[in-house]
């Protein structure tokens, strides 16, 4: 395909020699309550999504350099960034239930500490691409809603089934 003026194509393919040659982290299963990661990830259709610690969250799967450990204070967004699921760890840091805060817009319970993302992705940009499944960690740094003078960097990457995103604070 070439442009009528110069000759030239009008579409080229780029590539990213970042990712390229990386080989993918591996995926690890993790509890959307309390962050245990079982043993084995249950077999699809052949036992039971609830994790067998706690008996509240369901298992999910993220990029072991990503996912979240046992205790750890994690979020998990949809696409329209509603919250789907709060970790106990959550539930303490943000001083909010789950069963209260299921549903409920990510900016009720979290906000952008910093007016301007130094890097230009804002907090719901980030989860919106983890949401989608892009494979990409980002970092924003955000505060509990409710409260000023907090600051904490928050982990932005995909998990699933189905798929979501990821919000790990540290």
């Amino acid at each position: 395909m070439t442009t009528a003026r110069t000759g030239r194509p009008a579409l080229r393919l780029l590539t990213a020699p970042e990712y390229e040659h990386a080989a993918p982290a591996p995926l690890v299963a993790f509890c959307s309550h309390c962050g245990a990661r079982p043993a084995h990830p249950p077999a699809p259709a052949s036992s039971s999504r609830v994790c067998a610690a706690c008996g509240l969250g369901l298992i999910l799967e993220s990029r072991a350099d990503v996912a979240p450990k046992a205790g750890d204070a994690f979020l998990v967004l949809d696409r329209s960034l509603a919250v789907c699921a709060l970790s106990r760890g959550a539930e303490r840091l943000l001083a909010a239930l789950e069963p209260n805060a299921v549903n409920r817009h990510v900016t009720d319970l979290l906000m952008p500490a910093d007016a301007e993302e130094p890097d230009g992705t804002s907090l719901s940009t980030a989860v919106a691409w983890a949401a989608r499944g892009d494979g990409v960690t980002r970092t924003s740094v955000v505060r509990p809603a409710n409260t000023f003078g907090i600051r904490l960097t928050a982990r932005i990457s995909s998990c699933g089934p189905p798929r979501a995103a990821l919000v790990v604070l540290d």
